[in-house]
């Protein structure tokens, strides 16, 4: 599919902040990353203060992919994803996000603290921890605005918190608990149960090693990639990983391994923590 102009988006980004409530607009994503692939969507951020216009942005929406065009209300996404539109601009994917900003603030003051949690969402298994809203802006390019209050909060959370990165290394405690519940289930032959718990254990290294290299890990999709990438991971993280679900079937001995193998990759885990905080 082909990718919209940067010319294009740039004046696609000037007509989204006339919209009452957007405050500015950002490009997001793997084309902002520059990870992306030639099938990839272009993400933008819609960041906003209430009351926002979907009336004017529905219109404006219909005016550049055409008659067809929806757009939703503020929280249709659900709670933590909020909602925006999927659209083809151009003959483009193009997908608007809707983030509050008062919320986005929100999540770095509680990340600048170390406290964090994950919040249950569609399309996200392992959840979306509230510190992905100020990283996915850190890692954005900002296209247009109207008040420099996005170049200024993506400025400080281009600064990883030490605090948060202390907190997600400690947060190791829960990939060892749940090596001792899932074991409780092998004997069970329960392999929804124990894949259900060594997915979560993996989601949990995978943010420990980013904490622990201060980098922002903001979704579970290539976050397993991502972490074995990073300097001071475990050797074989993206291998032990693959080990763990290989093993994962009905069978209790072969869960029994793979339970096995999530213990030795939280102690390679926690043994590679401690020595990137050293």
């Amino acid at each position: 599919m082909a990718a919209v102009s940067e010319a294009r988006l740039a004046e696609l980004a000037g007509r989204l902040i006339g919209v009452d409530g957007v405050v500015g607009v950002v490009l997001g994503g793997s084309r902002a990353r520059g990870t992306h692939t030639a099938d990839s969507d272009t993400d933008l951020g819609l960041y906003y203060r209430p009351p926002l216009d979907v009336d004017g942005l529905a219109a404006l929406a219909r005016d550049v992919a055409g008659p067809d065009a929806r757009v939703t209300a503020p929280g249709e996404w659900g709670p933590w994803v909020d909602g925006g539109a999927w659209l083809t601009v151009d003959g483009a994917a193009v997908d608007w996000i809707y983030r509050d900003l008062g919320r986005v603030e929100q999540a770095w003051r509680d990340a600048e603290q170390g406290r964090y949690a994950f919040h249950a969402q569609a399309g996200h298994p392992l959840g979306v921890p509230d510190f992905a809203y100020p990283g996915e802006l850190a890692l954005s390019v900002v296209l247009a605005e109207r008040a420099g209050e996005l170049a200024a909060l993506r400025a400080r959370a281009r600064v990883y918190p030490p605090a948060l990165g202390a907190a997600l290394v400690a947060g190791l405690w829960e990939a060892d608990f749940l090596v001792g519940v899932a074991r409780k289930a092998v004997s069970r032959g329960d392999a929804a149960y124990v894949a259900g718990c060594l997915f979560r254990l993996v989601g949990v290294c995978a943010h420990a090693l980013h904490g622990a290299a201060h980098r922002w890990l903001i979704n579970e999709k290539g976050a397993v990639a991502s972490a074995a990438g990073l300097p001071g991971a475990p050797p074989r993280f993206r291998a032990e990983v693959d080990a763990v679900f290989t093993a994962v079937d009905g069978d209790p001995v072969h869960l029994a391994t793979a339970v096995d193998a999530a213990q030795d990759l939280v102690l390679a885990t926690a043994d590679a923590c401690a020595m990137m905080t050293r």
